[in-house]
C-alpha cells in the first residue's frame, strides 16, 4: 500500500455557471486563474476575501499505471464543505461534511494513463435562514463567540491518492469496550470492498501492541463478495496498561494494526493509536477505570479560524495552557478540530468533551445528513481515549438574534424553545445522539447541552450565566439550590471582558469606540458588557479594559469555588466559558487571540488547583476540596482574615470534600488561605473574591 499526497498550489477562479459546464475537461485552460494552496481556505487569500459562492479548483498530477490486481482510490481527508468532484472529465461523485473523510476509487484511470487532471467544485453556502440550517458546521455557521460571517470554505486538509491490493478498507472504527486492570477488549468494526472481481480467500488480522510487544490479536478467515462487507473483531488482552487522565495515572498508548490479506499477500492497512480505559458516567458525575474524576473544564473554540492553518505547535500551546490553568478536561465545542488535537490530548491525559456540529437551530433537511455525519465522526475520532463523552447539539434553539436585541417576547420565545417540545430537541437530537449510542456504546452521549427541566426533559447540563445575562455574580447558589438538577454539571458560565492585546479596538478613540464594528467584527455585546462595567465610569482604555477583566475574573473565580462546593452533592464538574479566542474579539475567553492571559486565566487557575481551601464570602464556611488521590492524614489551614488568623487541622481524605470550620467574613477586607498539607508541601495560598464591584 502506498499513499501519495497531491497537496501543494492548485489552480482556482471563482465558480461560474458556464465555467462549470468545461472546467473538468482535461484540456480545460486554467492559466488565467490564481493559485490556491491545498490544503486551505479560500479566504485566506487576497482574491478570495470576501467569496461566498462556490470555487473551482484543477490540479494536474502524474502517477505510475496500476499492476495487474492493483486498485487506486483519491481520499478527501476534508472539504469545507459541499464538493463535487471529476478526474479526467470522468464525475466520481460529491462530498458533504467538512469533517469527514470522503473516497472515491480511480482504478480505471490510472489503469489507462500517467497524467491526470483532478478538478473539484467546492461550496460552502452561508445559512439565511439560521433558525434552520441546513449544513453541519457548527460554531462556523452560527455563533456568537466568532465571527460567523467568515467563510471557511475549501479542501483544507489533504488529498492523497491511496493504493492497495484487490480489498480496499473503506472504513473502520476501534473502541475500547471495557477496561480494568486484570483485562481489556478493543472492538474493530470494519468494512471492506473487494470490488467487482473478489479473490477467493481473505483474512482479517487486528493485532495490538505496546513498545513493539503483542498485547493480542484477532484474525478471521472469510469469503469475500461484490462490493462492501462489514465485519467486527474483539482482540482481548489481559493484565492491559492502562490509560488514565492527567492526575491519575499514566497515559499509556497501544498500536492497534488492521491488515487484510487477500489469497495470502497483504492488500491493505490501516492503523491508530488508543488507549486502554472504561468511561462511565452516573448523574454527571465521571469515573474513569473505576476512579471517580471532579471535572475542571472550558469550552474550547476553534484553536485558529482557519482549521487549516493550525499547526502542532498550536497545538500543544493549547494543550500546555489547559494543564497550565489547572483543567484536566476541554469542551470542543459546537466544532471538529484537526486530529493533532486529540493525539496531543491523548499524549497529555487531558480529557475531551466532544460535540457534533450542531449549534442552534435547524431544519428538517438537514437531519439525514447530520446522522449520517454522526457516524462518520465515531468512526474518525472513537480510538482517542482522551475523548470520554459525546454531546449531540448545544443549545437547540431555533432563534436567530443578538443578545443587544432580546426584548421580553423574545426571551419568552427562548425559554418555551428551551422547555417545551421542538423538533430540534424532540426528533434531530435524538437521531443523532441514537446514531451515536449504535456507534460507540462505551461512552456517555449527551442529546443536547443546555436544556432546562421542563416538560420535554429533566434537563441536562447546565448554562447560567449569572453576571452576564441575567442576575448578579454570587447568586448561582441561590438558583442550584431551589432547581438542584442545574447543579450536575455547568458546562458554560462566564462574561465578557477585553482583552491584553486589544489594538483591534483602537484605544486612541477612547471613549468614542466603533462599538458597531466591535459588535459585527469582534463579538462585543456591548450593551451587557455596559451594564457591569459602565464605560461612563473610567478616564481611560487602559482602565476600563482592566476593569472588565477584574470583573471577569471575580465572576469566574467565585462560581468556580461555588460549584466545587457542591462536588458530588450533586456537582460533577463545570467547563466556563471560554478558553481561547480564535482570531481578535471581545469575548467570554480567558486567552486572547495571541494566547495572552486575561485575569481571568489566572483566576480560573487559582480557583481550580487539585488541593484547595476556600472560604465562602457569603457565610465564612471553610472547606478543603480535594481532587487529587492523596490522603492528608494531618494538614492545617490557616484563614487570614484582615490582620486576624485562624487555623484548623484535621484529615483531608482521597478525592473529597471536607468541611473545616467558620470564620467571620463581614465586612472584611481581605480573606486568604494557606493550606499546608503534613508532609511538608509548600503552603497553597488562596484569596477569597470579596462580594464588590470591580471598580
Amino acid at each position: 500500500m502506498t499513499s501519495a499526497s497531491l497537496g501543494s498550489d492548485w489552480r482556482a477562479t471563482a465558480g461560474d455557471r458556464e465555467l462549470i459546464k468545461t472546467f473538468a475537461e482535461p484540456d480545460f485552460d486554467d492559466s488565467a486563474w490564481c493559485s490556491l494552496p491545498v490544503p486551505g481556505h479560500w479566504r485566506d487569500h487576497v482574491d478570495f476575501a470576501e467569496h461566498d459562492d462556490s470555487v473551482l479548483y484543477r490540479h494536474p498530477f502524474t502517477c505510475e499505471r496500476l499492476g495487474w490486481g492493483r486498485r487506486a482510490f483519491l481520499r478527501f481527508d476534508g472539504i469545507f464543505y459541499f464538493g463535487d468532484v471529476w478526474l479526467d472529465g470522468d464525475y466520481l461523485g460529491t462530498t458533504e461534511g467538512y469533517f469527514t473523510a470522503h473516497q472515491f476509487e480511480i482504478t480505471e484511470q490510472l489503469l489507462s494513463d500517467e497524467r491526470h487532471v483532478l478538478a473539484v467544485e467546492v461550496a460552502s453556502p452561508p445559512q439565511r435562514d439560521r433558525t434552520a440550517k441546513r449544513t453541519i458546521t457548527g460554531v462556523f455557521g452560527h455563533w456568537d463567540a466568532m465571527d460567523d460571517r467568515w467563510n471557511p470554505g475549501g479542501i483544507w486538509r489533504d488529498v492523497t491518492v491511496h493504493e492497495t491490493g484487490p480489498i480496499v478498507i473503506q472504513r473502520s472504527r476501534v473502541l475500547c469496550t471495557a477496561a480494568t486492570a486484570a483485562a481489556a477488549t478493543v472492538r474493530t468494526d470494519i468494512e471492506f470492498d473487494a470490488g467487482g472481481f473478489p479473490p477467493d480467500t481473505a483474512t482479517v488480522i487486528v493485532v495490538v501492541s505496546h513498545d513493539g510487544i503483542e498485547l493480542g490479536r484477532a484474525e478471521r478467515d472469510v469469503v469475500p463478495t461484490q462490493g462492501t462487507t462489514d465485519l467486527r473483531l474483539e482482540v482481548n488482552i489481559a493484565d492491559p496498561p492502562l490509560w488514565w487522565p492527567i492526575g491519575l495515572g499514566d497515559q499509556t498508548l497501544v498500536n492497534v494494526e488492521i491488515s487484510v490479506l487477500a489469497a495470502g499477500a497483504e492488500s491493505d492497512r490501516a492503523h491508530c493509536r488508543t488507549g486502554l480505559r472504561s468511561v462511565q458516567v452516573d448523574d454527571w458525575v465521571f469515573t474513569i477505570n473505576g476512579v471517580r474524576q471532579f471535572v475542571r473544564g472550558a469550552n474550547a473554540a476553534p484553536i485558529r479560524r482557519s482549521l487549516a492553518t493550525i499547526t502542532c505547535a498550536d497545538v500543544d500551546r493549547e494543550i500546555a495552557l489547559a494543564l497550565d490553568a489547572n483543567l484536566n478536561l476541554l469542551r470542543v465545542h459546537a466544532h471538529v478540530t484537526v486530529d493533532e488535537f486529540y493525539e496531543a490530548a491523548d499524549a497529555a491525559g487531558l480529557m475531551v468533551w466532544q460535540d457534533f456540529p450542531l449549534q442552534w437551530g435547524y431544519g428538517r433537511s438537514a437531519r439525514r445528513s447530520a446522522v449520517t455525519q454522526a457516524r462518520a465522526m465515531v468512526d474518525r475520532l472513537a480510538h482517542h481515549p482522551s475523548i470520554v463523552t459525546w454531546c449531540a447539539h448545544n443549545e437547540p434553539l431555533a432563534v436567530d438574534v443578538t443578545a443587544d436585541a432580546i426584548t421580553p417576547s423574545v426571551a419568552a420565545r427562548v425559554g418555551a424553545s428551551m422547555l417545551l417540545p421542538s423538533w430540534n430537541k424532540s426528533v434531530l437530537d435524538r437521531s443523532v445522539a441514537y446514531a451515536m449510542r449504535a456507534a460507540d456504546p462505551s461512552r456517555f452521549v449527551n442529546d443536547h447541552s443546555g436544556v432546562l427541566p421542563g416538560p420535554a426533559s429533566l434537563g441536562t447540563d447546565s448554562h447560567l450565566y449569572f453576571g452576564w445575562y441575567w442576575g448578579e455574580p454570587d447568586q448561582l447558589p441561590s438558583a442550584l439550590r431551589a432547581v438542584p438538577r442545574l447543579a450536575r454539571f455547568v458546562s458554560e458560565f462566564g462574561a465578557q471582558a477585553v482583552p491584553t492585546t486589544a489594538d483591534f479596538c483602537e484605544p486612541h478613540r477612547w471613549p468614542v469606540l466603533e462599538w458597531d464594528r466591535l459588535e459585527d467584527d469582534h463579538c462585543l455585546q456591548h450593551r451587557l458588557l455596559d451594564q457591569r462595567v459602565p464605560v461612563a465610569d473610567y478616564a481611560s482604555f487602559e482602565e476600563w479594559q482592566l476593569a472588565t477583566q477584574r470583573y471577569q475574573a471575580n465572576l469566574l473565580q467565585l462560581q468556580i469555588e461555588d460549584l466545587r462546593r457542591l462536588k458530588y452533592r450533586p456537582t460533577g464538574g463545570y467547563c466556563i466559558f471560554s478558553f481561547a479566542d480564535p482570531h481578535p474579539a471581545i469575548s467570554w475567553s480567558v486567552l486572547d487571540h495571541e494566547r495572552v492571559p486575561k485575569l481571568g486565566f489566572h483566576a480560573v487557575a487559582a480557583a481550580s488547583r487539585p488541593l484547595l481551601a476556600l472560604v465562602d464570602p457569603r457565610t465564612g464556611d471553610v472547606h478543603v476540596v480535594n481532587d487529587t488521590q492523596e490522603d492528608y492524614d494531618s494538614a492545617r489551614v490557616e484563614v487570614h482574615v484582615d490582620d486576624d488568623t485562624r487555623s484548623f487541622v484535621g484529615a483531608i481524605e482521597p478525592d473529597s470534600l471536607t468541611w473545616v470550620g467558620r470564620v467571620a467574613v463581614a465586612g472584611a477586607r481581605s480573606v486568604s488561605t494557606a493550606l499546608v498539607a503534613a508532609d511538608g508541601h509548600e503552603a497553597i495560598i488562596h484569596r477569597m473574591v470579596m462580594l464588590t464591584s470591580p471598580r
